[in-house]
């Protein structure tokens, strides 16, 4: 475990650099979870923000253990999809700090809940991702355009870092209705900006 987890922060330092800050977070029953926070300059000459910052939050230790198929009677310890999760927000527009917790909380649902976070899917926190958030759920989103996948030795399947995208409720219900596909569409036309940490929901009728 300790081993994937060395290769992972390095993986992450390479793409994103040395954190500024970083936050562990135990569970009972489960490993520790760790939330890395990095800055970056905002490079994005069309997301209204070019030239300001951005946080990124990266989990480290939801891909210790391969995620199991919850129908499964037995886990396999070895083999099944492992991953962490990443979230970028601009700097300075709310207190996205307080993220870390529920960051932990949705990378420790594999071992908690038994299930298995990939692409597509919806998590729900809850409660606001920080103070003041019109955000209580995210949408996992595909990865491979911020961190690479990390590759591990054999039997064990590859590392994703998977990119969460906060939803409000009302697109929380409408994607569970209309698919993923379908909401990533409406906020691609409707030019929403999904590092904006006090963006309005996007148009659905």
């Amino acid at each position: 475990m300790a081993e994937v987890l060395d290769l992972v922060e390095a993986r992450l330092r390479t793409a994103l650099g040395e954190p500024d800050a970083r936050a562990s977070v135990t569970f009972l029953g489960t490993d520790r979870i760790e939330v890395l926070r990095f800055t970056a300059v905002d490079t994005d000459a069309d997301g209204g923000g070019s030239g300001g910052r951005l946080v990124r939050y990266a989990t480290l230790g939801m891909s210790a253990q391969p995620m199991a198929d919850p129908t499964a009677v037995l886990a396999d310890p070895v083999k099944g999809p492992r991953a962490e999760l990443l979230l970028t927000v601009r700097a300075g527009r709310a207190d996205t700090d307080q993220v870390l917790r529920p960051l932990a909380v949705l990378a420790a649902s594999p071992q908690v809940e038994g299930v298995v976070v990939a692409p597509g899917a919806s998590l729900d926190t809850g409660a606001p991702l920080w103070p003041d958030a019109p955000f209580t759920s995210v949408l996992v989103a595909e990865p491979g355009g911020l961190v690479e996948d990390l590759e591990l030795d054999d039997p064990m399947d590859p590392v994703r870092f998977l990119p969460l995208l906060p939803m409000t409720p009302n697109e929380a219900a409408w994607k569970r209705v209309h698919g993923a596909g379908a909401l990533q569409e409406r906020w691609l036309t409707g030019g929403t900006d999904l590092r904006d940490p006090g963006r309005g929901a996007v148009r659905l009728d």
